[in-house]
């Protein structure tokens, strides 16, 4: 376009070159959708709506996952979303139960976690930017081992990015657990302590979000939080 009008010995155009680039640099900026896993309404036994159960490296049957009631001190959740039955607790085997409706890029996801048995392992946590049943990320805290960690799975190889170990958090004790996503910065908290802060790129579009345990670990989840 070559119209050009003066205003104040200012071309107009140009102004408006300068305006819009400013508004595609905002809208540029990625952020979550605020979403809150309500699971009051949700009838005992069944999962949310939207949820699914798969697994990475399946050896058997899928484990089971159902919401369930949680009698517990003041503070903590009423209503939890459980792993209730493992059928094949392989070493390998990484149990799922996820959304991938809710898609997640950058910001930050927070819910109560709480490890409640298992042999070979109590890891649980939780994954995001999830492609499918095997590309997520994954941080997951395990009181057996006393550690808090964060990998990635690609096409079901698991790697490690990150390690904080010598943790108190005990069997049946609920924590919070905090991820900070934003570009390729990954930060890691435990009850609001700063675990770790990582870069990645690995996986850098939008995914589902859920929650994950290895093996026999049968652990809850309440209050899921993503902003």
């Amino acid at each position: 376009m070559k119209t050009f009008i003066h205003w104040a010995g200012i071309m107009l155009p140009v102004m408006v070159i300068l305006i819009w680039g400013g508004v595609s640099l905002a809208s540029s900026q990625k952020s979550a959708t605020p979403f809150t896993l309500s699971l009051e309404d949700v009838e005992e036994g069944k999962l949310p709506p939207g949820w699914k159960v798969e697994a990475t490296n399946p050896q058997g049957r899928l484990a089971e996952w159902a919401v369930v009631r949680h009698a517990g001190a003041p503070g903590e959740p009423r209503k939890v979303l459980s792993l209730t039955k493992i059928h094949d607790g392989s070493r390998g085997v990484f149990n799922l139960c996820w959304n991938p409706q809710v898609g997640f890029q950058d910001g930050v996801i927070e819910v109560k976690v709480r490890a409640s048995t298992g042999a070979i392992d109590q890891g649980g946590g939780i994954i995001w930017r999830t492609r499918d049943a095997n590309n997520y990320y994954v941080a997951r805290y395990n009181p057996l081992e006393r550690n808090f960690r964060l990998y990635f799975v690609k096409e079901g190889k698991r790697q490690m990015l990150a390690d904080r170990g010598g943790l108190g958090i005990k069997t049946g004790e609920w924590f919070t657990l905090k991820i900070v996503h934003r570009g390729d910065i990954i930060e890691g908290y435990l009850n609001g302590e700063k675990m770790w802060n990582i870069t990645d790129k690995t996986f850098q579009a939008a995914g589902g979000i859920g929650f994950w345990t290895k093996a026999d670990a049968a652990t809850s989840f309440g209050d899921l939080k993503v902003n």
